[in-house]
């Protein structure tokens, strides 16, 4: 979980100078990340954050391939589960949104099996471009709870 809004910025803007200590990238660290941009007026976080860890994982010495690096659909569902578990959330400060989305479940990183098999989300074409849920469709609507 994320502490204060100092953290988040810590990542977000690490993100996208690419000064983040690669440790510092993790699972919790990418929804930071998210929430950041859907939160941000200037941003829109399905067209940023998809560049932003494209060039990231190069300055850290990652290739972006069919078997390593960016994964397109992970990171598409992973923006519209944050948006999705945000709605109704406008009134928490930026660390209570995205301990509020951590908490909604995708604090595991195995979330994304209740939406795609292993098989298909593991393709280079699911890694390349959006590949639709094969198991359950992503959920739409509802507020946050209260």
């Amino acid at each position: 979980m994320c502490t204060s809004d100092k953290d988040i910025l810590h990542i977000a803007h690490g993100l996208r100078d690419r000064t983040l200590p690669k440790p510092e990238w993790t699972h919790n660290a990418h929804f930071a990340a998210a929430v950041w941009l859907i939160r941000s007026p200037l941003d829109d976080a399905e067209r940023d954050l998809p560049d932003m860890i494209r060039r990231y994982n190069l300055a850290c010495g990652v290739a972006n391939t069919d078997t390593e690096g960016y994964h397109e659909t992970i990171t598409l569902a992973s923006i519209r589960m944050a948006s999705h578990a945000l709605k109704g959330c406008e009134a928490l400060c930026l660390h209570e949104a995205v301990n509020h989305v951590l908490k909604s479940g995708l604090d595991r990183a195995d979330w994304i099996f209740r939406y795609w098999s292993r098989y298909v989300l593991f393709t280079p074409e699911a890694r390349r471009r959006w590949v639709e849920p094969d198991v359950e469709a992503l959920p739409v609507g509802t507020a946050c709870p209260k």
